[in-house]
């Protein structure tokens, strides 16, 4: 019986040998695994939704006339309180051609309703934050430092304007500035409330220029949108804080105001000239 030859390889040939043989298997075993693996033990992809995404609710529909007024005369329990009361804005001024629902938020629930005119002059109020197409407004109502959401949408009866002018005045100070574009145009000293009857503090606007015909300690009356901490009326109003002259000038400097800032006739001049809306900020 014929014995068959071994032909031996050298010892480094058979290890490389040996090395081939593991990789030549461990490849053909991954190919086999991969192979071998049976739909129902692969996790199918999820499938692509074709359904568009839902649109976003719209706000609760209320009957306007059931909401509170946003005016001097009026209360908006519900409005948002203004974020940065001591903050300016860029200017811009919303003019309300009518009647107009407030929100709490954009597409929020409805909290009041901001007529078309106020004291008789048409709404301007400034806007302090914009999303979308809504803006966030300041109201002229109590309590002090209001805001709310209205649509500024193509068809809502709003439109945008602004104004190069800011008001300012330094009640401990009882200066007056008013700047135009950021340069200041004049400086007065003026007359602010008196200890129990303060002038309150915070941003707000000129509401409206009114001709005064009862009393005679200034023609031109501009009120704020803002009110008297401590009063609720005043001369048959609501306590509304405004800009106004003074007959005797020893009161400009002094804190002797039921919580309107007096002015010199000067300073009236031009402050009777600044737009509805202008933003005065009362620090």
């Amino acid at each position: 019986m014929e014995v068959p030859r071994i032909h031996l390889l050298p010892a480094g040939r058979r290890r490389a040998v040996a090395v081939v043989g593991v990789l030549l298997l461990g490849l053909a075993s991954g190919c086999s695994s991969a192979v071998s693996v049976s739909p129902q033990e692969t996790t199918p992809p999820k499938p692509v939704s074709s359904k568009p995404a839902p649109p976003k609710p719209e706000p609760r529909r209320v009957d306007p006339a059931t909401l509170p007024a946003a005016t001097t005369f009026g209360t908006t329990a519900d409005a948002v309180p203004d974020p940065d009361p001591r903050a300016g804005t860029n200017g811009i001024v919303l003019r309300v051609k009518q009647e107009v629902t407030v929100h709490d938020a954009p597409r929020g629930t409805p909290v009041a309703r901001l007529p078309a005119t106020q004291f008789e002059s048409p709404t301007w109020v400034p806007i302090v934050e914009e999303r979308g197409d809504w803006a966030r407004v300041l109201l002229p109502s109590r309590p002090n430092g209001s805001t709310g959401w209205v649509r500024i949408g193509v068809s809502a009866p709003v439109s945008k304007a602004r104004t190069p002018y800011v008001v300012e005045v330094d009640i401990d100070a009882r200066r007056l500035v008013v700047r135009k574009s950021g340069r200041e145009i004049g400086t007065w000293t003026v007359g602010v409330g008196a200890p129990g009857t303060r002038t309150p503090r915070g941003r707000t606007f000129i509401l409206a220029n009114i001709r005064e015909t009862v009393t005679d300690f200034s023609p031109i009356v501009l009120p704020l949108g803002t009110h008297s901490a401590t009063l609720t009326t005043y001369g048959g109003g609501p306590g509304t804080v405004a800009l106004h002259g003074w007959p005797d000038p020893s009161v400009f400097g002094t804190a002797s105001s039921d919580g309107c800032v007096r002015v010199p006739k000067d300073a009236l001049r031009l402050l009777r000239s600044l737009p509805l809306g202008t933003l005065v900020l009362l620090r």
